[in-house]
């Protein structure tokens, strides 16, 4: 080894992921049409997820690993009466939303669905809300959560245009964790 490398320094982060970053965390919403379609997408997505719960092949996994836990500011699944940690919550609620593939589709040089993102966002935004209420403070506001979906749907969509994952043996869904993972730090 050199004498004169510098084994504490820090590389520079990779790029794509420094504009992801600098995005979610300077970026704000302004675009009404933007929040109007989030909100569609949600009222969509939430009535796909409410159908689902029909059938027992989906509802089979839903709910805590382990019966009985009791998990203090516990998101919600909606439709349901469970309260889970955040990451149990994002499954089901992606679970719930996904099961019968009616909801929203995007065509790009790879497809995806921007509503996968909600698993996440509903997940941390009541889970937040939960602790916050109990501090006294007040919950979240819809705008945060349509905010937040916003910006996932832009980074899902932006990197879909010119990445097609499946191409290469990788699972589309990936642009949806690194979607969701983005806005989901950030709140």
């Amino acid at each position: 080894m050199s004498a004169n490398v510098d084994l504490n320094t820090r590389p520079d982060y990779d790029q794509v992921l420094q504009t992801l970053a600098d995005y979610v965390l300077g970026y704000r919403v302004t675009s009404s049409e933007a929040l109007n379609t989030a909100r569609h997408c949600l009222m969509d997505t939430l009535g796909c997820g409410l159908l689902a719960l029909r059938f027992p092949e989906c509802t089979k996994h839903l709910g805590p690993l382990v019966e009985g836990t009791i998990v203090p500011h516990g998101a919600r699944v909606p439709g349901t009466s469970y309260r889970l940690d955040p990451v149990k919550a994002a499954w089901d609620i992606g679970c719930i939303v996904r099961w019968l593939d009616y909801n929203d589709t995007w065509l790009a040089a790879e497809w995806g669905h921007p509503s996968d993102n909600l698993g996440g966002i509903l997940a941390v935004t009541d889970h937040l809300s939960q602790k916050r209420v109990a501090n006294g403070e007040a919950p979240l506001a819809m705008r945060e959560v349509l905010d937040a979906m916003v910006m996932a749907h832009e980074i899902q969509g932006v990197l879909a245009l010119e990445n097609s994952f499946n191409r290469v043996g990788l699972d589309h869904v990936l642009l949806v964790k690194v979607a969701s993972t983005a806005v989901c730090a950030k709140l």
